[in-house]
């Protein structure tokens, strides 16, 4: 048995000491966030994702392909294993999406990596609609297969129909768009933006179907977690922003440290990522009564500084050895 308390916030706090785990049940959403504070485990499935879910494997005899868009910063981490026996059933497209966020030389790796894995992959930044024309050169050596099945039946050809499928915030929508004559799906620079199914016909001979973000009922380990949490693709009011922020500090002064020198204007860098989060509160005046600093505001705001590309263009993940 553990103990626990009802916050202010409607978030019961069940904490289970031997264990060593504190369990956050939201009631307001629905949602079990279990984080274990050495080796924390984010959990985030929210009930529309189970009937998203249901919804894909119905909606996939109406389809030819399907487009998994991942995000370029954790090209790994941002696939859905829960996906993955649907996507060797039809023909499958890899998008990198937010290619302006990740480090050039690190996707590079990344799509020699799946080229090597018999994938056809692209690396896109569907906000600004840089390397459309790759996507869809993509797209049509990803629909070749089906074409071909086409013409040795004598079919008529007919627009490629392809769903889009992803974790949150990976910028499924944001694709869309890209390859529409207007902007007909809707987009936001946070998780659970598209809750329903929407078909938006394309420039180029595609049919599109766009699905709601989805992740899966159990992540297995800790790492992959942290990673989507961090890349925003999980909400933030679902996880432990300040501990997943200290740990993300920790990461980027080893990735970047130059970066965060000339971001927060600092003549040393601080030991640690606590204290690295007390750098970036001074720097940027998040300070309460009696100079007391504010390290939630200043772990959010670390993030998000990240997550917008300001602290520049980092991957967090790497092909493993001997595969890039």
């Amino acid at each position: 048995m553990g103990y626990g308390n009802l916050r202010g916030d409607g978030v019961y706090v069940i904490i289970k000491p031997r264990l060593l785990s504190v369990v956050f049940v939201c009631r307001k959403l629905s949602v079990s966030v279990i984080a274990i504070m050495s080796e924390s485990i984010i959990q985030w499935y929210p009930g529309h994702m189970a009937r998203s879910k249901r919804n894909l494997e119905a909606d996939l005899a109406l389809v030819d392909m399907l487009i998994e868009v991942v995000d370029a910063r954790i090209p790994a981490a941002s696939r859905n294993p829960d996906l993955q026996p649907y996507l060797n059933k039809k023909c499958h497209l890899l998008l990198l999406n937010k290619a302006d966020l990740a480090d050039p030389s690190s996707t590079q790796r990344w799509l020699a990596y799946y080229k090597r894995q018999g994938f056809v992959p692209a690396a896109i930044n569907a906000a600004r609609k840089q390397g459309v024309k790759e996507m869809l050169a993509a797209v049509e050596r990803a629909a070749t297969p089906l074409r071909e099945k086409l013409a040795r039946k004598n079919r008529l050809q007919r627009p490629v129909r392809a769903m889009v499928v992803g974790v949150p915030n990976c910028g499924k929508s944001t694709v869309i768009n890209a390859l529409s004559y207007s902007a007909s799906a809707k987009t936001g620079n946070k998780p659970g933006v598209t809750r329903g199914r929407q078909w938006v016909k394309t420039k180029a001979n595609i049919e599109l179907l766009d699905t709601p973000g989805l992740l899966w009922p159990r992540f297995a380990d800790y790492d992959t977690a942290y990673k989507l949490a961090v890349c925003g693709c999980i909400a933030d009011n679902v996880f432990p922003v300040y501990q997943v922020a200290c740990q993300f500090a920790e990461q980027l002064l080893r990735l970047a440290p130059q970066a965060l020198l000339d971001r927060y204007k600092l003549d040393e860098l601080p030991d640690c990522g606590e204290t690295m989060l007390t750098a970036v509160a001074r720097a940027r005046g998040l300070l309460g009564v009696q100079g007391k600093v504010r390290d939630e505001d200043a772990a959010l705001l670390l993030l998000q500084e990240y997550r917008a590309g300001r602290l520049g263009r980092i991957t967090l993940e790497q092909p493993t050895k001997g595969e890039a």
